[in-house]
This record gives structure tokens, C-alpha cells and sequence, in this order.
């Protein structure tokens, strides 16, 4: 009876300690989401932006501008351009080392005139570039870092032929291309750098091969 009278007893108070500790642990509950706080809706200022449902105008501008520089290099208005300004740093760079190496004084100074000429017509080539939105080439090709190893490796006379020999043979090619895209270039500012440079390039090739003449026939 004694044990009957105890449960009885604490029955009510432990009935109310049920009733509180579930009040309690979600008061101090620091991870517990209080009732009622409504939950973020699609397309509400508290929702995450959806990448994938927004316009990728950068992305395509950017891809659009890739295409068409892409297309416009492909072109032989844009091939001609490349070319050319490959081979004028070639010729500054070669006329620099005429100026250093060169033993006969004609040598020597077209060597010079190369420097001072090619500079400004890489000068004008740049500008053009820049108009156009194009990227030129700021580097050697092989052939003309093969010819500027060789040439580094001689010195005097043999120097002086196998410059000359060079100058005539680039020139000859360079003309040649200069007057093509004069004649028939769809590019009218690549066009018109063709024009204007041509007749320095011919007087060029012809000073040139009046040194190689006069240098014994010929730089062989």
C-alpha cells in the first residue's frame, strides 16, 4: 500500500515534468527553427539567384567578339597583316645587327636604313591593327630566328655577303606580297598600308641589289 501511495503521489509531478521539458530543451536549443517563420518562395528577395535561368549576355558578347577575331584572322587581309609584321621586326632586328657586324660602310648603312624605314612602317602596321581590333605577332618566325642565329655567327665579309644575300631574297618575296594585297585586298586600311609601304620596299630591294653587285656580282 505504502509503494501504491508513493506512485500516486509522484505521478502528478512527473506528468508535469513531461510537460515542461519539451518547452525547455526547444528554448535552449540554439539549432531549433522558431514556429510559424515562413519559408523562402521561388522568385522572393530572400531566394537564391538561379544562374541557369538568367540571360548570359557577357558570356555571349564575349563569345560573339572570340568568332569574329577568329573569323577575321582567317582572312588573307589579316594573314597579310600578320606576315608583314613578322617580317619588318625581322628587318629591324637584322638591320641592327647590320649596324654592329657590317665591315662595308653600304652595308652598314642600309643596314641602318632598315632600322629607321621598318620601324615606321611596324608603327603603322600597329595603328592599323589597333582600328581593326587585331592581334599581330610580337615574335620571330623560325626562319628569320634561324637567320639571325647564322648571321650572329659571322662577322667581316662573310658577314656582309650573307646579309646582302638575305636583303635581297626577303625583299624580292616581300614586294611581291606587298603588291598583291595593293592590287587586291578586300581590307581598305590593310590595303592602304600595302600601297604606302610598296615603292619604300622597291627602293629598298633596289639599293640592295646594287650592293650585292657591286660587292663582286653577286653575295653568294
Amino acid at each position: 500500500m505504502k509503494n501504491i501511495q508513493r506512485l500516486l503521489c509522484a505521478t502528478p509531478a512527473l506528468a508535469a515534468l513531461l510537460l515542461v521539458a519539451p518547452a525547455a530543451f526547444s528554448q535552449g536549443n540554439p539549432h531549433t527553427a522558431p514556429q510559424g517563420t515562413p519559408a523562402a518562395q521561388p522568385g522572393s528577395p530572400n531566394s537564391a539567384t538561379n544562374p541557369m535561368n538568367e540571360p548570359m549576355t557577357g558570356q555571349n558578347t564575349s563569345t560573339q567578339t572570340d568568332q569574329g577575331s577568329q573569323k577575321m584572322m582567317k582572312s588573307p587581309d589579316a594573314k597579310f597583316a600578320a606576315d608583314a609584321a613578322q617580317g619588318g621586326m625581322a628587318e629591324v632586328q637584322l638591320g641592327q645587327l647590320a649596324t654592329q657586324k657590317a665591315s662595308n660602310a653600304d652595308v652598314k648603312a642600309f643596314g641602318q636604313q632598315m632600322v629607321d624605314d621598318h620601324t615606321k612602317a611596324n608603327d603603322q602596321l600597329k595603328s592599323v591593327a589597333s582600328q581593326e581590333n587585331m592581334t599581330l605577332p610580337t615574335t620571330l618566325d623560325a626562319h628569320d630566328q634561324a637567320l639571325m642565329t647564322k648571321l650572329q655567327g659571322l662577322s667581316g665579309a662573310a658577314f656582309d655577303k650573307a646579309y646582302v644575300k638575305a636583303m635581297v631574297k626577303d625583299h624580292q618575296k616581300d614586294v611581291k606580297e606587298f603588291q598583291k594585297e595593293a592590287n587586291s585586298g578586300k581590307d581598305p586600311q590593310i590595303k592602304n598600308f600595302a600601297s604606302q609601304t610598296l615603292p619604300v620596299l622597291q627602293q629598298h630591294l633596289s639599293k640592295v641589289q646594287s650592293i650585292e653587285s657591286s660587292m663582286g656580282g653577286g653575295a653568294k
